[in-house]
């Protein structure tokens, strides 16, 4: 049974500090498994300037063109719940992110990468490279995007399940195939 939260608009205000928000495009992976249109991620450590800039900066340090910005923004929500408990990581990620600086989502992808190469050896960009990974290539619209359908072992294991899938390769007659396994 569902449980309808009323939240008042100062309460509201209180438990959020930024919003990002977004678009899903038809047709694409995102569009088979989302519920509408329209995405948005609350922010309690982080403004909408910062959820943005380290938005662009996940997107720069994982490039997929066609991979929807809602995949980019579940890792700045994981990054924003861990520094809504860590102050120090808070602090890391706004000096960061003032650092980039507000202009740094609108640049060009070539400027964006100079612009990392120059922090790319600091706590900064490594704590955000590495959740980045970690969030990123977790995520079930990544798992869409690149067909990947999960682990196999709760649904019986991958002898059944895509072992011998290999569509992408062309048959091999069976007189090239060799011997057989025990022959000689």
């Amino acid at each position: 049974m569902d449980t309808l939260v009323k939240l008042d608009r100062r309460e509201m205000l209180k438990t959020a500090t930024g919003m990002l928000t977004g678009l899903v495009v038809a047709g694409s992976p995102l569009a088979l498994i989302a519920g509408g249109r329209a995405w948005a991620v609350d922010l309690s450590a982080l403004t909408s300037a910062e959820g943005a800039t380290l938005a662009a900066m996940t997107r720069t340090i994982a490039p997929h063109d066609k991979l929807e910005d809602a995949a980019y923004a579940l890792v700045i929500q994981a990054v924003d719940g861990e520094a809504a408990k860590d102050e120090g990581l808070r602090k890391m990620l706004k000096e960061g992110a003032a650092g980039l600086g507000t202009e740094f989502a609108g640049k060009p992808e070539s400027e964006r990468v100079e612009a990392l190469k120059k922090i790319e050896s600091g706590a900064f960009f490594q704590t955000m490279r590495v959740k980045t990974l970690l969030t990123l290539y977790a995520s079930p619209i990544a798992y869409a995007y690149f067909g990947y359908e999960g682990e196999a072992f709760s649904k019986g294991g991958y002898l059944y399940r895509g072992f011998n899938d290999l569509r992408w390769l062309p048959e091999v007659p069976a007189e090239d195939s060799g011997p057989m396994p025990g022959q000689r």
